[in-house]
This record gives structure tokens, sequence and C-alpha cells, in this order.
């Protein structure tokens, strides 16, 4: 039995959440989602998703931090980052740290087409 790639939804908008969730789950991920940055520094100490989606607008701490983080710790250097925000301006600065930076909104489809381009080889 194979397990599916885990993928971390880090988004504080529940509506948001939900459409990156159900993309990724039929994109073939184990989906984990929480809605603050500290939950989600709190989940990247113990665990290495294999992608990780992150709002740059989160609250308690920003979702720039959290990429800093997952780019500073040696056991996540293959998780790969995609970055969402309405926030050109801030998408700009990032978009070398990330693997991908898209702007809000975000549609099912885009992000479903998107998870499989990094979903892993076999």
């Amino acid at each position: 039995m194979t397990t599916k790639p885990i993928a971390l939804i880090i988004e504080d908008d529940p509506g948001q959440a939900d459409i990156f969730t159900t993309a990724l789950q039929h994109a073939d991920y184990e989906t984990v989602t929480v809605h603050d940055g500290q939950d989600a520094l709190n989940y990247l100490e113990t665990h290495e998703p294999h992608l990780v989606i992150i709002d740059l607008n989160l609250p308690n701490v920003t979702g720039d931090k959290i990429l800093a983080y997952i780019r500073s710790e040696v056991r996540l250097f293959d998780t790969h980052a995609i970055l969402a925000t309405a926030n050109d301006r801030q998408a700009e600065m990032l978009r070398n740290d990330s693997d991908l930076v898209l702007l809000k909104p975000i549609s099912y489809t885009q992000l479903k087409q998107l998870a499989e381009r990094f979903y892993p080889k076999q």
C-alpha cells in the first residue's frame, strides 16, 4: 500500500481553504488544514509535508515567516511551497523564495492542475 503525499494548507479564509482542500484531494494528496500561522509552525516542527499552500496574510505568524522557516530547515528541503496572496507586490517580493506564487482568487481547476505538477514521481 502506498501512502499519499501530504499537502499542508495554511489559509485563514474557510471558503478558500475548502477550495484548496477539495482541489488537492482530487489531485490525490492527503490534506491537513490550519487557519493560523502559529498552528502551521507547530505542525511543521514535527511533520514534513510534500506540498504547502501558504496564505501570506495570516493571524499570529505571517506567511512570509512560515516560508522562511521552511526554507531554513534542512529536513524540509524537498517541501514545495506555493504562496497564495491577493497582493501582487508581496507576490513579486517572495517569488524567488517559493516554488510558485498564485494571485487570489485561485480557482479549483487552477490549483488542482498545479498541484498535479508537484506530485511525487513514482
